[in-house]
């Protein structure tokens, strides 16, 4: 199997509020990491070459890396796509449809309050310059603490909505908070999605074997420091997907679901 950096961002932003802050980092360190992948010889594919090597089609390049935004924050616009423009590089969006600004509503409200989300004619221009817009679900639920209805209704009820939007098909799909089961996974299946991306292990090398509906990326964060994306531009620094689930995550998934049922859920920052 060959690694493959699929790196995972949220905001890219000067100012971001406290509850984002950790998952955001500033423009200045952005373009560095885009000049480190660009000077380490990794080449940036879209996913759909990922995804299509993963059901046994073309091989991938040699150190091949794919983009991807989390949730749709308004940034992505105004500064992320400028720079992925500037260099030709390909990218995917994946937006939580009820956190999007609509037409004379104001931006900051539903499931991400006190920050600038895109709005969706922002993300039919972004889809007609040739970013990929992809699903994050409704709400960013934890879709594996729901009822099977309920997360049918993000899962499937995100596609539509973003369909219904930009006028034909989308095919990708992220966890909200990177949580999944083998029954969540199902569920994407079955609504049409063809592939989503997880966060495994907290941060994880995908790879041409990895499984298409759940395969790993590289989490960036305020705190990745310039030596922990150096060691991942080099291929090293996290396991490599496919690899089982841990006892651990396990546990995890069991008190999220025990707190979701007596009615108080965890409250994780977003993913």
């Amino acid at each position: 199997m060959t690694a493959v950096h699929v790196f995972l961002y949220h905001a890219v932003s000067d100012d971001s509020p406290p509850w984002l802050a950790p998952f955001t980092v500033t423009p200045r360190t952005f373009v560095e990491h885009l000049d480190m992948i660009a000077d380490s010889g990794m080449h940036v594919v879209p996913l759909r070459q990922l995804v299509a090597a993963q059901l046994g089609g073309p091989p991938l390049p040699p150190r091949s890396a794919v983009l991807t935004f989390d949730d749709g924050y308004a940034d992505f616009a105004f500064t992320v796509a400028p720079l992925l423009a500037a260099r030709g590089l390909p990218a995917t969006l994946y937006v939580t449809t009820r956190a999007l600004r609509a037409a004379g509503r104001p931006s900051g409200g539903g499931p991400f309050p006190y920050v600038d989300m895109l709005s969706w004619a922002q993300v039919r221009e972004l889809d007609a310059a040739g970013v990929e817009i992809g699903g994050h679900s409704m709400t960013h639920p934890q879709l594996d603490t729901l009822p099977r209805k309920s997360a049918m209704e993000e899962v499937a009820g995100c596609k539509r909505e973003i369909e219904d939007a930009l006028g034909h098909p989308v095919v990708s799909f992220a966890y909200p908070h990177g949580y999944s089961s083998r029954a969540v996974r199902a569920l994407v299946r079955e609504a049409g999605w063809t592939s989503a991306a997880a966060i495994r292990a907290d941060s994880a090398f995908s790879s041409d074997g990895d499984d298409p509906l759940w395969f790993a990326r590289l989490m960036v964060r305020a705190d990745t420091g310039r030596e922990r994306f150096t060691l991942w531009a080099g291929g090293t620094g996290a396991p490599m997907a496919p690899f089982a689930e841990s006892l651990r995550t396990r546990g995890w998934r069991a008190y999220r679901r025990a707190r979701a049922a007596t009615g108080r859920p965890y409250r994780g920052l977003p993913a």
